[in-house]
């Protein structure tokens, strides 16, 4: 008799399987189907856009329920403008450049052989991710672009939008011709159908995870798939002595406030002692509706802030609440910020160059900038067109994840009867 484990390693493998034929179809289907099948899907979620918004009020309600916070809310909540927006996106993604069959380079060898290296799809991806619905089309239309097949393994909180989402894809997959099971979802919300889809490296050939650290360090336990880490945001911003403070603010505000529950939210400042007295006033006025926690020294210079802790400058708030740190000098600045970065995105807000270039060299994050919002962190905004996610790790991927990124590459070598000596 089967155990519970063994049932949904088995369920899990079965959508394995499935992907992977669909990815052999996805592998040599045109551009014309891909782009077709994309088109369909954005006219289905439009079709469907009144049971899609009734299926995520159920969820959102659900969450309400649970006591989720309002950022949390705020990711899961899907509106008509916000699918609207999902399937614009689709329609974006279809008219990006093919990545599949790209000449990456080309070389002569003395013996007259001819070497090609081509972009080719990954084959399986297993994306998991949690309360963001829009994530799962996101990362479909992206995969399907790209010629991969894709296993979603949304969080629970999104269950009944995510079913709607990829059914819609699925009929227009069949539309155009193309196999309804290169998009699949892990329809069980049991924490083991996680740790099933990371073993299952009979048939996935990369695993994306979006979440946070628990989730990290589950696929670094566990995970025999190769993996593609996406770390959540926790960003930093650093303002030196030379920067342009009033400037600096209303980034800061920019990259905090503009969307408090996206990865490239700033959640923690880091300010050189020399500027700490005037700039720290100028954003808590400026930010009246964000909780400001800061550190001794900070706290004494303006009593509006709350006392931080010390793992308030490593935490994603992921809401308005924002931890502020008083250094003295580069130096400092960047031993802090390696130390409580995740290494998503982190800036520097200056007018010294030479501080901004060692700033950039040695912080070891994603992205770094240099006097700009975080908020910046997107594929989009990289003009890639979209993304899966931010790539935090160092190898394959890294920074925004877009449709090259979801390719590898093969060599092709043409001779005209060559033997090796």
């Amino acid at each position: 008799m089967s155990t519970p484990e063994q049932k949904i390693q088995s369920y899990v493998e079965d959508l394995g399987r499935k992907a992977k034929a669909a990815a052999a179809s996805l592998a040599i289907a045109s551009t014309d189907q891909k782009n077709k099948a994309l088109v369909k899907a954005a006219a289905a979620l439009r079709a469907a856009t009144d049971e899609l918004v009734a299926a995520n009020e159920k969820d959102v309600a659900a969450a309400k329920e649970a006591g989720k916070p309002d950022s949390f809310i705020d990711r899961l909540m899907l509106n008509a403008d916000r699918v609207e927006g999902m399937a614009s996106a689709l329609e974006e993604i279809a008219e990006l450049p093919d990545p599949v069959g790209r000449k990456l380079a080309e070389f002569n060898r003395p013996n007259g052989l001819k070497i090609e290296r081509v972009a080719v799809p990954i084959g399986v991806i297993g994306m998991i991710y949690e309360s963001r619905p829009n994530v799962g089309s996101d990362a479909s239309a992206l995969c399907l672009k790209s010629g991969n097949a894709v296993i979603l393994r949304g969080g629970s909180d999104s269950k009944l939008s995510s079913e709607v989402i990829v059914r819609c894809l699925g009929e227009a997959l069949e539309a155009a011709g193309l196999p309804a099971n290169a998009v699949q979802t892990v329809g069980i919300s049991d924490r083991q159908a996680v740790a099933a889809l990371l073993q299952c490296d009979e048939y996935v050939d990369l695993v994306i995870p979006r979440g946070g650290r628990g989730l990290v360090e589950l696929v670094r336990d566990q995970a025999k798939v190769p993996t593609l880490l996406h770390l959540d945001g926790n960003c930093h911003i650093y303002i030196h002595e030379s920067a342009k403070l009033e400037q600096s603010v209303d980034i800061i505000r920019n990259a905090k406030l503009r969307r408090t529950g996206v990865c490239g939210a700033t959640e923690s400042l880091v300010i050189d002692r020399a500027v700490a007295k005037e700039v720290i006033p100028m954003i808590a006025d400026k930010m009246p509706d964000c909780e400001i926690r800061g550190d001794k020294e900070a706290c004494e210079i303006d009593p509006r802030l709350k006392p931080a802790s010390e793992e308030d400058f490593g935490t994603e708030y992921l809401d308005a609440i924002m931890s502020i740190k008083i250094v003295d000098g580069v130096d400092e600045a960047i031993a802090h910020v390696q130390k409580h970065s995740s290494h998503h995105t982190d800036s520097i807000m200056t007018e010294d160059q030479a501080v901004a270039d060692r700033f950039q060299k040695e912080i070891d994050s994603a992205i770094v900038m240099h006097n700009a919002s975080t908020q910046f962190a997107d594929g989009g905004e990289f003009g890639m067109g979209a993304e899966i996610g931010i790539a935090t790790g160092k190898m394959h991927a890294r920074g925004p994840v877009g449709l090259e990124q979801l390719t590898t590459f093969k060599y092709l070598v043409h001779g005209n009867g060559q033997t090796r000596p």
